[in-house]
Order: C-alpha cells, then structure tokens, then sequence
C-alpha cells in the first residue's frame, strides 16, 4: 500500500538510485509491524480508560527522547495548522457576509 512513498524517504539516506522493490518492501513490513505493535499497546494502556488518547501513545514513548519529542513537535504543529484553518475559515466567513 505504501511501497509507492517509501522510495522517497528511502534514498535521502542511500547512496545509490533507487532502492530495491525486496529493501522497500522490508521497511514497509517492519514500520507496519511496529506501529501494529504500538496501536495495541496503546489500547492496553487505554482498556482501563475505555477511550484510546493521543497521551497513552505519549506514554508509550516516553523513554525514547527522540521519538517522544518528534512526536511533541508534530503534535504542536498539527494544533498550529488547526487554529490557523479555523481562522481562515472566519475570516473568509466575514468576508461572504460583508460582500453581500
């Protein structure tokens, strides 16, 4: 499913051309298997709760710096996009309504 994207990311670290269809499709199974893994370790964590949180992937993570702060980071970022949306959304409401 993914195997069209991984060429991309694969060889910004490569020396070579394109990366093997056989090393591509290995990325691929490994990343699947390590988020399936984490996805339910995540509900484990959350079978207490009864409601899956983007926290208790936080959780999960939370010994790898790297990841947990990667994580942090794409988190803010996402919220920046959303408030930004949003207030382009009320601004171009603003707009339709003064035009009319």
């Amino acid at each position: 499913v993914m195997s069209s994207y991984w060429p991309f990311g694969l060889t910004g670290c490569l020396s070579v051309g394109q990366p093997l269809p056989e090393t591509v499709a290995l990325v691929e199974d490994i990343v699947v298997e390590y988020i399936t893994d984490l996805v339910h370790k995540a509900e484990n964590v959350a079978s207490k709760r009864g409601k899956l949180l983007t926290e208790d992937f936080l959780y999960l993570i939370r010994k790898d710096m790297r990841k947990l702060h990667r994580s942090t980071e794409l988190l803010s970022m996402n919220e920046e996009l959303k408030q930004a949306r949003k207030a382009f959304d009320v601004n171009e409401e603003t707009l339709v309504v003064t035009n009319e």
